[in-house]
């Protein structure tokens, strides 16, 4: 059983336990934490979903992401499912934006991470991930707009990834 806390839309604890799959109550949000992550070389990791997840299955996404488990700080739950995700360790997280979406009761918070690690380092979450690979920023946004990938916002993406060098 996974927990979750409960926050008002601007992000404040409200002492909710909230229990994935369970109906979110009225006026109360969950965390999603979205890390994006960036090599050195400038090309951008992608994860292909399980086929088996009830959301989005075999969807490709940038880098890792996933809801906050009870206790856990945004940054808390962003190294930790990079970590669980991509075998990445994400000591130097960068915050870029947050954004709520109603109408999912969901505040997320995106981050980037650069990283020099080997790109066949990758390690894939069993449940979770079943594929990676590496896309220039130009094959990136080609693919955003596809129904191939998936993301909270292709417009907030798609700005991201254009500030980056």
């Amino acid at each position: 059983m996974e927990i979750w806390d409960g926050y008002n839309i601007v992000g404040e604890k409200v002492g909710i336990d909230l229990i994935r799959g369970k109906k979110i109550p009225k006026d109360i949000f969950h965390c999603v934490v979205v890390i994006i992550v960036v090599h050195e070389d400038g090309t951008y990791l992608l994860m292909q979903r399980d086929y088996n997840k009830t959301v989005f299955p075999g969807k490709w996404e940038t880098g890792a992401s996933g809801c906050l488990q009870k206790g856990e700080s945004f940054e808390e739950g962003a190294k930790r499912e990079l970590l669980e995700e991509t075998g990445i360790l994400g000591e130097n997280l960068i915050f870029m934006e947050s954004f709520v979406k109603e109408e999912y009761q969901t505040i997320y918070k995106i981050y980037l991470h650069r990283c020099s690690s080997d790109k066949n380092s990758i390690t894939l979450q069993q449940g979770e991930t079943i594929d990676f690979k590496w896309v220039s920023k130009v094959e990136l946004l080609g693919i955003v707009d596809t129904d191939e990938f998936i993301s909270p916002s292709i417009e907030l993406m798609k700005r991201i990834i254009m500030t980056q060098e």
